[in-house]
């Protein structure tokens, strides 16, 4: 495969995640909010997203049965398919079999990001993962793009129905450059034994200093989310109605998150990992500050427009930074596995802090949620960096930290 249909592929498999994911995350919580919902129960809807947190169960079977296309492309028709069964679903009246197939929508896609991951890490280098996780996180953030903007202001137009067959054409379009990959048949000895496979995961989780990494990139994230998981509501809450929000959260704000992916993946490159990941990091906190102003009272659309903005800015780039980061700790004979778990730990990590973003927005309202949010997630940035300086917890961290 060329370099350039390898770039495309990948940008069309992330896109296939961040389309449904988009909606779920950003234009749900609003629908809910308007609906009258607390901050508790929306951020509750997160239980849906659990497969992405214990994907790494079957991780091994993805990283070492079959061939990627395999998996690939079944994987991304039914993600078509189930699109196509919730549009014949009400958003209320049937709950229940809503939030089932929902459930089931994030089987699908936590598996098919099993088999991406594992195939990015296979195609690609060390120097070319900052390029390669920027069109990641660009991909996906043009799914969210689409899926938390273009579809939220659709939905105003046409109702769910009508927003769940766009999302099925869409989600159509992706399922083509699968159709290009071309992969030679696993060897042997990259098939282990079915019993082993139960077990490489909990191996993995005890490689040495796995335990300390975790530790690490779980502190980086979690501040971030308690805002950003609460920022549509927020919205909804200073009177802006559901095009408003479509406009700045899902639409312009998501584009700017392309920009800020792309600056990321150059940055990871060009600058170095430690750079990278302190100045993102710092200035991803330093965004949430015009939320706390307008949760204070201060002049609303305009420092909705800027929060928002910087925001998907410099959070783009953080999680490119932080995402390399990832890749580096991956070995490449375990690389799906690897990545994997610590993706799970990512999504344990976003939904703890959405509920405990819920909670104390309930409990003491939206300042002291945005408030406490930035304090963590400076500590967190600053904990990171840090601790990664006086000595990478994983050997396969020690060739680009902190140099590259």
């Amino acid at each position: 495969m060329t370099p350039l249909r390898a770039l495309v592929l990948l940008a069309a498999l992330y896109l296939a995640q961040g389309l449904p994911y988009g909606f779920f995350t950003q234009a749900l919580p609003v629908l809910m909010r308007d609906a009258g919902y607390s901050l508790t129960a929306i951020s509750a809807t997160s239980l849906l997203f659990v497969p992405w947190a214990l994907k790494f169960l079957w991780a091994p079977w993805v990283d070492h049965r079959g061939r990627r296309r395999d998996w690939l492309l079944p994987l991304q028709v039914g993600g078509v398919v189930l699109a196509l069964v919730l549009a014949s679903l009400p958003l209320s009246g049937s709950l229940p079999a809503l939030f089932a197939a929902l459930l089931l929508f994030n089987i699908i896609a936590a598996t098919q990001d099993i088999a991406t991951d594992g195939l990015a890490v296979r195609m690609l280098g060390p120097a070319e993962r900052g390029l390669a996780n920027g069109i990641q996180v660009g991909g996906y953030r043009l799914g969210m793009v689409l899926g938390g903007g273009l579809l939220l202001w659709w939905y105003t137009v046409v109702g769910w129905s009508g927003m769940l067959l766009a999302m099925a054409g869409l989600l159509a379009l992706t399922v083509l450059p699968v159709l290009w990959l071309r992969e030679p048949p696993r060897a042997v000895a990259d098939r282990p034994p079915s019993a082993d496979l139960w077990r490489q995961w909990w191996q993995r989780l005890r490689r040495p200093g796995m335990l300390h990494f975790i530790s690490l990139i779980a502190a980086y994230k979690f501040g971030d989310t308690m805002a950003s998981a609460h920022v549509g509501p927020l919205m909804v809450d200073l009177g802006l109605d559901k095009s408003q929000i479509a406009m700045i959260k899902g639409t312009i704000g998501a584009v700017f998150g392309l920009l800020g992916a792309a600056a990321g993946g150059w940055l990871a490159f060009r600058v170095g990992r430690r750079a990278t990941l302190l100045g993102c990091g710092l200035l991803q906190t330093a965004s949430l500050l015009p939320y706390l102003l307008a949760a204070l009272g201060g002049p609303t659309l305009p420092l909705l427009w800027t929060g928002s903005v910087i925001e998907h800015l410099f959070g783009g780039m953080a999680t490119v930074a932080l995402f390399t980061l990832m890749m580096d700790a991956a070995e490449p004979a375990h690389a799906g596995t690897d990545y994997t778990l610590l993706a799970c730990i990512i999504v344990v990590v976003m939904g703890l802090a959405a509920f405990t973003g819920g909670l104390v927005g309930d409990s003491f309202g939206f300042p002291a949620l945005i408030a406490l949010a930035v304090l963590a997630s400076g500590a967190g940035c600053l904990l990171l960096v840090r601790q990664l300086d006086r000595g990478t917890p994983l050997s396969t961290l020690s060739a680009v930290w902190p140099s590259r």
